[in-house]
């Protein structure tokens, strides 16, 4: 069974799965969940420059891993509020990204921050 910590304090990455499979399950999921939460989420651009930064290769590791942990948690159908509960549904998202975000925020470049402006104004053309 995987741990979070792999001995010495750190974060085990194995503990969220290889990150093939990681990226590819957040892949699946995010958009869908960033147009149902674009209302609740008023710094959904700054997720998913996330998304980017997460992606970016020169992003550390520790950071990447972070930002994947933070937005499967987004994307995940069950979750400990549900996201269809108005008012609330994403508020534990939301607590859980704001501190990701707090945690890597000076890893997230402006590169990161226009393809997500980029992505949300492509997704929107295609209503």
């Amino acid at each position: 069974m995987a741990t979070t910590h792999d001995g010495d304090g750190s974060f085990d990455p194995g503990y969220i799965g290889p990150e093939e499979t990681r990226e590819a399950r957040i892949r699946a999921g995010l958009w869908a969940t960033v147009r149902r939460a674009a209302r609740a989420i008023p710094f959904i651009d700054e997720v998913v420059a996330a998304w980017y930064c997460a992606l970016d290769p020169a992003t550390p590791n520790k950071v990447r891993l972070t930002l994947f942990a933070a937005l499967a948690y987004f994307v995940a159908p069950i979750d400990a509020l549900p996201d269809f509960l108005p008012m609330i549904g994403f508020s534990d998202d939301i607590g859980v990204l704001l501190a990701a975000l707090a945690m890597v925020r000076s890893h997230i470049h402006d590169d990161h921050r226009e393809a997500a402006r980029r992505a949300l104004a492509e997704d929107a053309a295609r209503g």
